[in-house]
């Protein structure tokens, strides 16, 4: 019953500390909203950009080599080609195990027991 009251006791302080926080945050808010008009900051010159230099080494749309046209190209399988068939692969020897010995495999050791630690347990409620 204790560790359930000091869950609430320590969430109602949670919920108290965001609510004060949230209402610092919303009165900053509102005088930052009732200061007077400030003056206004005067815009900056735009600078202007130096022009890019030309680059005479790239090829142009009439230097580049033409594409191959639709007939050049290989002409791909269609579904009612045959498929060629698939070599004959070697047979391959299954693999057996060994039989199992006929004397039983040992018995592992157990762990340890380890002592456990005695708890104290509350006292009986009246």
């Amino acid at each position: 019953m204790a560790a359930s009251s000091n869950c609430s006791i320590a969430l109602l302080l949670i919920v108290a500390l965001l609510s004060l926080s949230s209402i610092s945050t919303s009165h900053a808010a509102r005088s930052l909203l009732q200061l007077p008009n400030l003056p206004t900051i005067p815009s900056l010159p735009q600078p202007t950009m130096p022009q890019l230099p030309n680059i005479p080494n790239l090829p142009t749309a009439s230097t580049l080599p033409p594409l191959p046209s639709v007939t050049s190209l290989p002409t791909l399988p269609t579904a009612n080609s045959p498929l060629p068939s698939l070599p004959t692969f070697p047979s391959v020897p299954k693999m057996t195990l060994p039989p199992m010995p006929a004397n039983p495999l040992p018995n592992m050791p157990s762990l340890p027991k380890i002592p456990s630690i005695p708890t104290l347990s509350p006292p009986p409620s009246n």
